[in-house]
């Protein structure tokens, strides 16, 4: 099915199904522990063996010997993978570095070796026997050092969040040199670790010159691609399974070194291996959000209209890695006739960068909305009006290109009431509860609404039961339900009448779980699918498949009813489809928009910083299910908590590695961290999105949640910090003196 011209009145729209709260239909597995995860598919092979990963202990450098044999001696040993007798790789084209390391190393913790053994005790105990010489080789680890003469880069973090290398749209220079009021300010987010509960792991099985992998993955196909391209197998000999994780944020796009090591072990040791990346390994193992240092540039009249603004990021990442698009959001979110972009990329030793939660506008926001609220207060307006005054309904850099939908001053206005925000106390400092100091913040959400191709099997059998198959993922996310909710609704039948099968290659292929595109890119093949089965089932029964309707487990036409199963009475009724979109995402900019407001308490003695409460107001189309949807973006606040107050992966500029690398060093929020929120959606469909009429959210509710927590820490204490996370020795000399 091709989407290419606006979506009319579909089933859909009936909303019997879709767009109601519903439980997750996974979710009984999840809280009973039956949901089998990727290290726990013990039924597929019981004689199972273990790999322990060794990781490179240097950043930069060469392996010079490998001494094994106390390895190869050691007890329940099986097989020693490295890269000596791994054979000649490839490398997939979305990884940046080598999944396995050696002789050269290209960051500190590279998979160099992988230890298979009867038990896992027994390959952890022989990894530590392994003895590895190396040559060490001076590295660059340092951004702040390196940015400023960083090349300009384009890029393009494949979930709509792109710049060129310099964009320039008007005359910024003279713009801003007009302008009456001008800001000028310097801002900095640091690396971050994705931290999701369920670490990489994998377990591989070989039958023959076939490779089955049980893993954890967000893209089964992309999966399927990289891998067989690094083993240098056809891709059909290659199966992923993947049904269920226990968390992405991004960190499990792409093919790991648990899943190539997996395969490796198991072909050498003859026999199915299990992997797991041990915790330690994890932050610079695989990948993290790089750091950024930002400039930003607002040049306005004193009525409060933008008239320049320009927004500088630099960032670093290893040889051919791609920069952090943290100035896309600015290309769009304002109105301003003139207008500069521009990406500099530092070229690092320190391990991959790549995608994280929302990339890009995540940290491009925690900037640019600090940056309207000191413009607000340099202009004396309120932050919500000069937000408002300079909205758009057209992209600022191509007049003409209307959004497909646009409703962030609707989120804001409704934002500001619920939250009470005309009560607040615009000095900073003024407002106090005991010990605390209470403060008041907000900014503004946006993120892309990318869709992308996605395929999806629905069968229809004897027992009136609607089958989905597609290898679609839930990242616990939901998409079981979602999908089960469209076919139900398309099918008209009860949900519990559906039955959903996910994250196996062997069914067609989907958009997978990624850049805020999953829900409705593939609840839209879905429909696609279900669209040719109506076909099918009204053939079947002799009736006119423009003139029915599905509802109650019936089919419809006229006086005419007909039980679903009797379709099905010889036997089940396959289709199978995919929706393709056309050129409409070029012709309309189609977004996401949010208001985030915040009230939290900074303790006058320590500079501790305690959320009080939250509330997200959010523009994202149809919302398929408002339970699930909303648990997407209280996790996306608390996310943003995490990122505004804790989360930094220090950086050991001598050696080269993030030291806090595991979970108790690696600060996130936790419970006692998380007050109130609330969370409202707008709700209204969007026809030029996809049949569905629907968008992401599950990124947008972390866009803007770190500057409005920042915005308040300013109104609480009147200390403008500029730096993430915001930490209470970042506050501490500017907090009122007291006795």
């Amino acid at each position: 099915m091709k989407f290419d011209t606006a979506a009319g009145t579909n089933p859909i729209d009936a909303e019997r199904v879709v767009g109601q709260p519903l439980d997750r239909i996974d979710g009984r597995f999840k809280v009973t522990g039956t949901a089998p995860y990727a290290y726990e598919h013990h039924e597929v092979a019981p004689d199972t063996a273990y790999g322990y990963v060794v990781g490179a202990s240097i950043a930069k450098g060469r392996i010079a010997r490998i001494d094994d044999g106390a390895v190869r001696r050691a007890p329940g040993v099986l097989a020693l993978v490295t890269h000596q007798n791994a054979g000649e790789l490839g490398q997939g084209k979305r990884n940046y570095a080598k999944l396995l390391g050696g002789p050269e190393i290209q960051h500190y913790h590279q998979a160099v070796a992988l230890v298979v053994a009867r038990t896992f005790e027994e390959a952890r105990a022989a990894a530590n026997l392994l003895r590895i010489d190396y040559e060490k080789a001076e590295g660059k680890f340092d951004l702040e050092a390196l940015a400023a003469s960083a090349p300009p880069v384009e890029g393009s973090s494949g979930e709509g969040s792109q710049a060129p290398p310099v964009g320039e749209y008007g005359d910024f220079e003279a713009g801003y040199a007009a302008s009456e009021v001008r800001l000028d300010q310097r801002y900095a987010t640091p690396d971050e670790s994705h931290s999701m509960m369920e670490p990489h792991a994998s377990i591989a099985r070989w039958d023959g010159d076939e490779l089955t992998l049980w893993t954890s993955n967000q893209m089964i196909d992309w999966g399927v691609t990289d891998l067989a391209e690094t083993l240098k197998i056809p891709k059909e000999k290659v199966r992923l399974v993947s049904p269920y994780i226990g968390g992405g944020f991004g960190g499990k796009l792409f093919l790991r070194a648990d899943a190539l090591l997996a395969a490796l072990g198991a072909r050498e040791a003859g026999r199915p291996v299990k992997v797991a990346l041990q915790r330690p390994l994890i932050p610079n193992n695989t990948v993290h959000r790089p750091a950024t240092i930002q400039r930003i540039r607002i040049g306005a009249n004193k009525d409060g209209r933008i008239q320049a603004i320009a927004h500088d990021s630099a960032s670093g990442n290893l040889p051919g890695g791609k920069p952090e698009t943290a100035v896309a959001q600015t290309k769009a979110l304002y109105a301003g006739a003139n207008r500069m972009t521009a990406m500099r990329l530092a070229e690092l030793d320190l391990p991959e960068g790549n995608a994280m939660r929302a990339p890009g506008e995540a940290p491009g926001l925690m900037a640019l909305e600090i940056a309207m609220d000191e413009m607000a207060e340099t202009l004396g307006l309120d932050p919500v009006e000069f937000r408002i005054l300079n909205d758009t309904q057209e992209d600022p850099e191509k007049p003409g290109r209307r959004f497909s939908q646009r409703q962030l001053v609707q989120c804001l206005r409704q934002g500001a009431e619920r939250f009470g925000w005309a009560d607040r106390n615009k000095a900073p400092g003024a407002m106090s509860d005991g010990r605390w100091l209470v403060g008041h913040g907000m900014s503004v959400g946006y993120r892309d609404s990318p869709v992308m191709t996605s395929g999806a099997r629905v069968r229809l059998g004897t027992d009136g039961v609607v089958t989905v198959e597609t290898d679609m993922t839930d990242i616990g996310t939901g998409s079981f339900t979602i999908i089960a909710q469209t076919a139900a609704e398309m099918m008209g039948v009860p949900i519990d009448r559906v039955a959903v099968s996910l994250g196996d290659s062997a069914y067609p292929v989907s958009s997978g779980s990624g850049g805020q595109w999953g829900a409705n890119s593939s609840t839209a093949g879905v429909y696609a699918a279900c669209v040719k089965l109506r076909e099918a089932v009204a053939t079947k029964l002799g009736l006119n498949a423009s003139d029915i309707r599905f509802e109650d487990g019936q089919v419809v036409s006229g006086d005419r009813r007909v039980p679903l199963a009797d379709a099905a009475r010889e036997g089940e009724i396959v289709a199978e489809d995919k929706i393709e979109f056309g050129d409409l995402d070029k012709q309309y900019a189609q977004s996401t928009f949010a208001g985030h407001f915040v009230e939290l308490g900074v303790d006058r003695f320590t500079g501790e910083v305690r959320v009080r409460r939250m509330l997200a107001v959010c523009d994202a189309g149809r919302i398929l299910n408002p339970k699930t949807a909303r648990s997407q973006v209280i996790g996306a606040m608390v996310m943003g908590v995490g990122g505004a107050l804790f989360e930094e992966l220090a950086v050991d500029k001598r050696h080269g590695f993030f030291v806090n690398h595991d979970l108790a060093t690696y600060e996130v929020a936790v419970h006692a961290d998380i007050p109130h929120q609330e969370v409202v959606f707008l709700d209204d469909p969007d026809p030029l999105t996809s049949p569905m009429k629907a968008k992401g959210c599950g990124e947008l509710g972390l866009c803007g949640v770190g500057a409005a927590i920042a915005n308040a820490v300013y109104n609480a204490t009147g200390v403008r910090v500029r730096s993430y996370p915001i930490t209470p020795e970042k506050l501490i000399d500017g907090l009122p003196q007291v006795a």
